[in-house]
């Protein structure tokens, strides 16, 4: 006999909804001191015996970050990405096909404070992925000094998150059979200091990395643009040369990662917190760019094809940016 269940009230599905949020938010803001923590502390307990096996099992581990990470599909597809997606909501954009054959890399913008939009779509199945994308599987780069952390660096390898080097991002790209999508948040922390609400600078203009290494490997390149990624937070202004943005680029320099002073609602108010507000979001992800390979790319060569992926971008933009309610006299703005 078939057991049904009652659907879910509306309240209930609101409030699972912001609980599913709110451990996300914890999770990036505290969960990996939280795991440094009890690394440590379970060493001076009876439990000291696991902290040894872990360290060990770590040590011979180190290098898998930097090996297309371990995914664990449970995680990835886990009803509390789902209860995330519904918040906003979340909603991933197809606008042309990727041949699971060929390896792509995957420029993502714009960061925004905490990249809702990358974690949602490439990072869990919440949007789709799979199913918009068949035959693909992303990988999401994210800082190295993150996979040092124990335990936080497991969680972090379940979703799909490898460390952002360039063994790591050959690693996925080499693979002869295709179908891997590396993907980068092109602006990195430095450009979360710039996401605000109507916000549409894209830390982009020098950095070109990312266009020598899709040349050197022969990668297509995907610009990918996720509206209202930046609406989801306020936060305190700080205008270039302003102290506030002074300390925060040293912060930057020291620790590896940028602080940017947000806030948004809370958990049970809706004037001033933590919790992101409750704003659409659409990732939208644009054709590939052809890319001819060549090992040693002039300088030329990746001014030419950098200038090509700004213009592919900015066009995706334009073509959609009416839909989703963007004034028809904001452009993007590349620094």
């Amino acid at each position: 006999m078939k057991i049904e269940f009652a659907p879910l009230s509306v309240p209930l599905r609101r409030r699972l909804q912001t609980a599913s949020v709110v451990q996300w938010v914890f999770t990036f803001l505290a969960l990996a001191q939280c795991c440094t923590a009890a690394f440590i502390a379970l060493f001076f307990t009876r439990f000291w015996l696991l902290c040894v096996l872990y360290a060990v099992w770590w040590l011979k581990d180190r290098e898998k970050p930097s090996k297309g990470g371990r995914r664990i599909h449970a995680v990835r597809n886990s009803v509390v990405w789902r209860y995330m997606r519904d918040y906003f909501p979340v909603t991933l954009v197809k606008t042309a096909e990727l041949d699971p054959r060929q390896n792509y890399l995957m420029g993502f913008h714009p960061h925004g404070v905490l990249a809702v939009g990358a974690f949602l779509n490439l990072c869990t199945e919440a949007s789709g992925f799979s199913m918009l994308f068949p035959g693909i599987t992303p990988h999401l780069m994210m800082l190295s000094m993150w996979f040092r952390v124990p335990f936080f660096r497991d969680y972090l390898m379940s979703g799909g998150l490898i460390s952002s080097d360039k063994e790591s991002a050959s690693y996925v790209l080499k693979n002869p059979e295709g179908g891997n999508v590396l993907a980068i948040i092109i602006g990195g922390a430095q450009e979360a200091l710039d996401a605000r609400p109507g916000s549409f600078t894209l830390l982009l203009k020098n950095r070109k990395g990312f266009i020598r290494l899709a040349i050197e490997h022969g990668t297509p390149l995907v610009p990918v643009f996720s509206f209202g990624e930046n609406d989801l937070f306020e936060q305190v202004r700080n205008p270039q040369g302003s102290w506030l943005r002074r300390v925060q680029h040293r912060l930057q320099k020291i620790m590896g990662i940028s602080l940017p002073l947000f806030h948004a609602r809370g958990i049970f108010q809706y004037s001033f917190g933590l919790v992101p507000y409750r704003r659409p979001i659409y990732t939208v992800v644009g054709k590939p760019i052809p890319v001819q390979r060549n090992r040693k790319p002039s300088e030329e060569e990746v001014d030419r094809v950098h200038e090509k992926y700004l213009n592919e971008l900015s066009k995706l933009f334009e073509e959609h940016k009416a839909k989703y309610n963007i004034p028809e006299d904001r452009h993007l703005e590349f620094i």
